[in-house]
């Protein structure tokens, strides 16, 4: 039972994180008698001295690192300004914002980071609202021994569907076709649980629609994603390597059933694979790459590391290609350059995890209690110490809570999208932080949570926990609704 117990915190949490951002970790003490966890007295600081102490409210993610020096509160403030900035399609008379799309997902990183929180799927109760917080990923698989070896050396992650690249784009500028549309269809399912109580989990179906550009290759698979909260970037970016590694078991030599394994990325400044701990599947190595990445693959727009003017526009769409581009020898034949780059990049590192305001309280050391006795810590690795840093020095020796390993796990045929990246295969996933979970709905509106949004609440994301967590996800359905309770409330308190 203790076995199985601990199957279902670790992969049950693990895709709460991955959807919600929890994590686990670290030794417990509690007292026999009653249950109750004690509270380690850094708790309510998640991100060390860089916590965020300000009012709660719907900017709460967005505050800078606490203990940040005061000279680059100016910094942060500007690259806040260009993560807001609404690019325009070229040429336009403001040369230093032009050269969107041609093809696109957002017209600005805030588009799908309302608030630096969590994105959500298009749903009925967002009026007007379309998929800009969500998109599918696309590839196909290798085709070729250049393909292969693009693979196996891991300077790509995957091969890009040929028509419509490595995403679909929804949006486009004038004169140049949209891609399509990203279409769902939801199954509801009910489950059972103890004591009575009921669940009901929408099971969601993607298909493209409205290509402009013509059928996509027949073998072509789909990922949904939908955006990240943003806080806490910069600190596990500083976990040290080896203290990632120290808890990966690819092979499950232990025997507990919880298989971390690291995902392995080309990390294009170093020219060399490097620990990918960003993104969903920890598809990039650093919060440079991801977020320099994202600025062309979402926004279309050029920059140091990803100089394509066009983004993600493939040869087959020859509009998109024949559209004007914004990049000038002004600005280094870039449309953002390198200091438009590096300040969106250092404000992405410095986005403050908030403190938690009821860690102390009875129900949630109970809950705590239970996350631990459950396993749950076995994937959401509870808490890390950074390692030094001669950029960031006020990120660096902070003792932190994020509730991840930076891992990959299997979480099961529910939550595969069948779509490998780089060493990840189609049912793994990176277990999600889960710090700052407990002030999604007031930053970002929704309690929507795992890799698409499809759980409509934490105990939802737990349901649809399979493969190393499906004994863990057993657990939680068959605990006493009082035990659950109090778990939700611990996890729901992060």
């Amino acid at each position: 039972m203790l076995r199985r117990c601990r199957l279902f915190a670790s992969g049950l949490f693990l895709h709460t994180i991955l959807l919600t951002g929890l994590t686990l970790g670290g030794a417990v003490s509690a007292t026999a008698a009653d249950g109750i966890a004690e509270l380690d007295p850094t708790e309510h600081l998640p991100g060390g001295a860089a916590t965020s102490r300000k009012s709660v409210n719907g900017n709460s993610f967005s505050h800078a690192s606490a203990n940040m020096p005061f000279e680059k509160e100016l910094d942060f403030k500007i690259g806040n300004g260009f993560f807001k900035r609404i690019w325009v399609s070229a040429p336009s008379s403001t040369k230093a914002a032009d050269g969107l799309g041609p093809v696109f997902n957002a017209k600005a990183c805030q588009r799908c980071h309302l608030k630096d929180g969590r994105g959500h799927p298009p749903a009925a109760n967002y009026p007007d609202d379309t998929a800009v917080s969500m998109f599918l990923r696309l590839s196909i698989p290798p085709q070729n021994d250049e393909d292969r070896h693009l693979l196996e050396t891991l300077r790509q992650p995957v091969i890009p569907e040929p028509v419509y690249g490595g995403q679909l784009q929804d949006f486009s500028v004038q004169g140049v076709p949209s891609e399509g549309h990203m279409h769902i269809d939801y199954e509801e399912i009910t489950v059972t649980l103890s004591d009575g109580e009921t669940a009901s989990l929408r099971k969601p179906t993607y298909t493209a629609t409205d290509l402009n550009y013509g059928p996509m290759h027949p073998e072509t698979m789909m990922s949904p994603r939908v955006a990240p909260p943003m806080i806490g970037l910069g600190l596990l970016e500083l976990v040290p390597e080896q203290a990632i590694m120290a808890h990966a078991d690819p092979q499950d030599a232990d025997g507990d059933g919880i298989s971390g394994k690291a995902n392995r990325v080309w990390d294009i400044e170093a020219g060399e694979p490097r620990l990918g701990r960003f993104g969903w599947k920890a598809g990039n190595p650093n919060v440079k790459q991801q977020s320099e990445g994202a600025f062309n693959g979402d926004i279309g727009i050029s920059t140091p590391l990803f100089q394509t003017a066009a983004g993600d526009c493939t040869q087959a769409q020859k509009p998109c290609l024949n559209a004007p581009s914004g990049a000038t020898p002004k600005y280094e034949n870039l449309e953002a350059h390198s200091t438009i780059a590096d300040l969106v990049t250092f404000y992405s590192r410095n986005l403050a995890v908030p403190a938690r305001h009821n860690a102390d309280d009875r129900t949630v050391l109970r809950g705590k209690q239970i996350f631990h006795d459950t396993g749950c810590a076995a994937c959401h690795q509870p808490t890390y110490d950074t390692g030094p840093s001669t950029e960031m020095p006020w990120l660096a020796n902070q003792k932190i809570w994020p509730y991840s390993d930076m891992l990959l796990h299997d979480m099961g045929d529910g939550l595969a999208d069948n779509r490998p990246e780089g060493l990840a295969d189609g049912q793994e996933w990176r277990t999600a932080p889960l710090w700052g979970i407990a002030l999604t709905e007031v930053v970002s509106g929704h309690t929507s949570f795992l890799h698409d949004g499809r759980a409509r609440s934490l105990l939802e994301a737990i349901l649809w926990h399979g493969g190393e967590a499906q004994a863990a996800r057993d657990a939680v359905a068959s605990m006493p609704k009082e035990d659950r309770n109090a778990l939700l409330k611990f996890v729901g308190s992060l």
